[in-house]
């Protein structure tokens, strides 16, 4: 029977969908029909595989072929199913052995001249082969590393179609060629950057570090100069490493964008991103034409997203972010589909408390009218800062400022501080103080004193909404968590309700 089958792999957001491509070859006028919801990408393939067929020095089939990529009802998209079409049709003519290719999976773009090119998103698609049953995975070289992170895969990398071809008996040269790199998929690294840089701020520094145990989300507030993207800039040494978990969720997301070395193997560090403020909703949460890609809100999943200079950014950016804060994960609908990108990062907001940044309270030589401070400042919408558990004001710089405690002593008390979270909250699916319902932390929270009854009463006067409530106690939780204490108590709520509200606010 004409019929040659082998596998790919769908993409749709960092979900992976097991794909069987089938190839018909029937006696009929020569043509080449591809069904199976492709996006505009994988309907060029008929022209990328036929070229590289020839080019490879196999004879093309003068038949009607028509490759169906089931299930036919989820959308494709991409150039990552060219080997696959390749290899299904060239089974089909019997000009490679049927049976074999049925349970590979094959990944990778076909030039004209049949190179492979490498394609995004591997270690998801190899990750869900495995999973399906299909260890067995044919990628470009230039992918072969990444393919490896995936464990009991069973990487063999290729360099031409021809190449892959002989693999399954098929009676072709296989020319030496130059393998096609994957430069383009590779980002430098930043420097480490250490907290003892930072001069003076000594509540600046307390805030960070809380906002590292917990995994709060942090506003900084104050004017040029004063340390606040120093500051925020250095949150991300304060983390602990991921998790083989974690670090398999990130690393998917920025394989995905096109983001991630292979070489360097599964990120371990939490990502930073540092858009600039003229980034578009779509650059931060995701977009792009067909099935949207990953936006820096995603890419910073497990890390810190810095929006400096904050009321600088477009309202509809700002907006974009509360469904993140609130849910972990992005849903992008478009035309072409649906996509989920996980986003449970750490936000922090750097803002000048008025256009001219000079304003700081009385005695400062602002030129702002009252009215343009509120209006500037007023760009951070009030729901959105309601989600930022910390706030803070940072002074100007003195001369007299000295160097704290470095990244390394911090980040020791922040490890401590996280496992106590974890060993509490096992169980739980949570992992910080962050993530945590504010009924779970309200029936542990066990004697009520004086600092929770101000809570309740600033409560009831309206100057903390019910969500504030809730974070001012995840606050207390992972400042007790700091200071070894199995509950929080006065001391450790009336902190919190301090680096919940700004003092000497714009």
């Amino acid at each position: 029977m004409p019929l040659g089958r082998t596998r790919a792999v769908a993409l749709v957001g960092t979900s992976a969908h097991p794909i069987e491509v089938e190839a018909h070859l029937a006696a009929s006028l020569p043509a080449f029909s591809l069904v199976g919801l492709p996006d505009a990408a994988l309907s060029e393939a008929r022209d990328r595989v036929r070229a590289a067929v020839t080019s490879s020095g196999l004879a093309w089939p003068n038949r009607r072929v028509t490759v169906n990529l089931t299930p036919a009802a989820l959308p494709k998209s991409g150039s990552g199913f060219d080997l696959a079409i390749a290899v299904a049709v060239l089974a089909g003519a019997g000009l490679i052995d049927t049976d074999r290719p049925g349970q590979v999976v094959h990944l990778g773009e076909l030039g004209l001249d049949g190179r492979l090119r490498p394609v995004r998103g591997v270690l998801p698609a190899v990750a869900a082969a495995v999973a399906a049953g299909s260890r067995r995975v044919v990628v470009p070289s230039a992918n072969a590393a990444e393919a490896a992170l995936v464990p009991d895969a069973q990487v063999a990398a290729a360099d031409s179609l021809a190449q892959v071809a002989s693999w399954y008996g098929g009676e072709v040269a296989v020319p030496e060629v130059v393998p096609v790199g994957a430069e383009h998929l590779t980002v430098a690294a930043r420097p480490s950057l250490d907290l003892a840089d930072v001069l003076g701020q000594a509540e600046a520094r307390r805030g960070l570090e809380v906002a590292a145990a917990g995994g709060h989300h942090l506003l900084l507030v104050g004017p040029p100069g004063a340390g606040k993207t120093m500051l925020a800039a250095r949150l991300p040494g304060l983390l602990p490493d991921l998790d083989d978990v974690q670090s398999l969720e990130v690393t998917a997301v920025h394989s995905v964008a096109g983001t991630f070395d292979p070489a360097l193997g599964l990120l371990r560090r939490p990502p930073f991103e540092d858009p600039h403020h003229t980034a578009t909703p779509a650059s931060i949460i995701g977009g792009g034409s067909g099935i949207p890609r990953p936006g820096a809100a995603s890419r910073a999943h497990r890390g810190v997203l810095l929006l400096d200079e904050a009321p600088e950014f477009a309202s509809a950016v700002l907006q974009t972010l509360r469904q993140p804060l609130e849910h972990g994960e992005l849903v992008l609908h478009r035309a072409a589909g649906t996509a989920r990108y996980p986003a449970r990062f750490q936000l922090v907001l750097a803002a000048n408390p008025c256009p001219c940044g000079r304003w700081f309270g009385k005695g400062t030589d602002c030129t702002c009218r009252a009215e343009q401070r509120r209006r500037y400042f007023g760009r951070i919408s009030g729901p959105l800062l309601d989600r930022v558990d910390i706030q803070l004001d940072v002074p100007a710089a003195t001369a007299d400022g000295r160097a704290g405690e470095s990244t390394a002593v911090v980040a020791g008390r922040v490890r401590a501080a996280r496992q106590a979270a974890v060993e509490r909250l096992a169980g739980t699916g949570w992992c910080t103080n962050a993530e945590v319902s504010g009924s779970w932390l309200r029936g542990r929270l066990g004697h009520r004193g004086r600092a929770a009854a101000e809570l309740d009463a600033a409560l009831d006067r309206g100057w903390l909404s019910l969500r504030g409530v809730d974070r001012v106690l995840r606050l207390a939780w992972t400042l007790a968590d700091l200071a070894g204490r199995g509950v929080p108590g006065d001391d450790e709520i009336g902190e919190a309700m301090a680096l919940r509200t700004r003092r000497g606010s714009a």
